[in-house]
Order: C-alpha cells, then structure tokens, then sequence
C-alpha cells in the first residue's frame, strides 16, 4: 500500500542516487580539470560553442579558425587534446594531424568532420587520429571522448586502469571501455557513448536485473534529466545495432516490471 511516508522516502532515496552520481562525476572531472584543450574549427558558431562545452567541463580551450594559425601555436606549446576540422583554411586538417603526430604520440586527436566519404575517416585515423565524429555531433558525446582519451593517456603513461576500465568478454561480446569500442563476434558495432554506457552496465552483471533507474545513474551520471522512456528508446537501438550484425541477437532481455539484463552470447 502506498502511504505519504513510502512516497517521501523513495523521494529521498532517488535523491541519494542523484547526490551519489554527482559526486562520482564531480571526483572523474577534477582529475582531468585544467587540461589543455585546442579547438581547429573554420566554422564560428561550431567553434565557440565546443569551447564554451570545455571550459564548463573544466578543460583549458583556445580556438583556432584555420590550420596555420594552430600549427604555429602547437610548436610554441603542445595541448593535451586537439578537436580538429578537416575542411580548413590555410592548411587542412589532414596535414595538421601529421605534422602533430611528427611532433608527439602523445597528443589526442579527434576529428570533426562533414564528409560522408569513409575514405576520409579512414585515413585520418591512419594518420594518427585517435578518434573522429561526424557533424552534426552531440556536444554530450564530444566532452564523453575528450574524457576518454585523456584517461587512456594516464592509464599509458603508467597510471592503473580500474576494474571498470579494463576490456570485458563475454562469450561474442567484447566492450574496451578506454576506446569506446565493442565487437560482437568479432564485427564492430558502433555505438555512441550513451549506448555504450548502458551496455556496458548490463554486461558487467549478467544475468541481473538492473533497473531503469540503476541505468539512468550508470549512464547520465552528469547534469542530463532522463525519463524511463529514455532508457527504452537507448535499448532499442543497441538491439537493432547488434541484429543488424548477427539477426539472432537475443541477449538484452526486458524484465517486465522491473527493467533489463544481458543474458550472454546467443546461441
């Protein structure tokens, strides 16, 4: 029976995941705060409105309209992330990426790019970027990748890697959390980070149930207001991802009245 005093606690309760989400996210941030970050972008509006992202994530951003101007400036002083355009003025984006990865393996590189062309991605990546995306982006899933690689970076040059952190198989399905990348039997699946969160959630614990509001704190543990819906919508497109790789995939499992579990591999 449901009386005020079960309704004011479970209010509470929620209140307390909230605090304790808020409280892992403020510990991952300070870690990365002050962090150097370069933002190579042609188009203003793009351009201010990744740094005005960066600096409320705590990162250090200088912007930079053409390629030349941002080369010049990298050979003063190297940046720990560069988020850099393809299509820009001066010089491109291509050839910045390889004159930063003459001048150091160590700076992160994520390109932005318009292009549908996969031969573009595909180079970049070949010449030494670490990641891309596509415009038009979430800048959620943008500030997600800068997070990422600046903790890869720390785990090689010697910091542990946590439990969390380290690659996970199970049966098909391997998830490295330092890249963001899954695999279901050997196949890439491209996930966003969201997607990949929540995944990652379910697989670290199979066979358990986890609610929506245990998924909504593994996967927004930031400012971001979800509804259960939300999570539904994030499960859909996981499913359709990996059925699209393999048509039996039956391994996320809607409990009803009580949320999802990942099963394992299909048989």
């Amino acid at each position: 029976m449901t009386t005020p005093g079960n309704i004011e606690a479970e209010c509470g309760q929620r209140k307390a995941d909230k605090h304790r989400g808020w409280l892992r996210y403020s510990l991952r941030m300070s870690q990365f705060a002050g962090r150097s970050v370069a933002v190579v972008e042609d188009e203003a509006t793009i351009r201010e409105a990744v740094c005005t992202a960066l600096s409320r994530e705590g990162y250090a951003a200088e912007a930079f309209g053409d390629g030349m101007s941002a080369w010049e400036a990298f050979v003063r002083g190297k940046p720990d992330v560069v988020i850099l355009d393809i299509g820009l003025p001066k010089l491109d984006g291509l050839e910045v990426c390889r004159r930063l990865r003459g001048l150091s393996d160590t700076i992160a590189i994520i390109f932005l790019t318009s292009r549908e062309d996969e031969f573009d991605r595909v180079l970049g990546l070949e010449i030494g970027a670490d990641d891309y995306l596509c415009k038009p982006f979430s800048m959620r899933e943008l500030m997600a990748r800068v997070k990422v690689l600046l903790r890869r970076a720390s785990v090689a040059a010697g910091e542990s890697a946590s439990s969390d952190e380290r690659p996970l198989t199970i049966g098909s399905l391997a998830l490295d959390p330092l890249r963001l990348a899954a695999t279901w039997k050997g196949a890439a699946v491209p996930l966003t980070v969201t997607e990949f969160l929540l995944l990652q959630s379910l697989a670290r614990r199979p066979g358990i149930v986890k609610t929506r509001e245990q998924l909504m704190e593994d996967t927004y543990p930031d400012r971001v207001s979800v509804t259960d819906r939300t999570i539904d919508s994030h499960v859909k497109r996981i499913r359709r991802k990996f059925e699209s790789i393999d048509r039996m995939f039956n391994a996320l499992e809607s409990v009803y009245g009580a949320g999802y579990r990942y099963t394992g591999p299909s048989d």
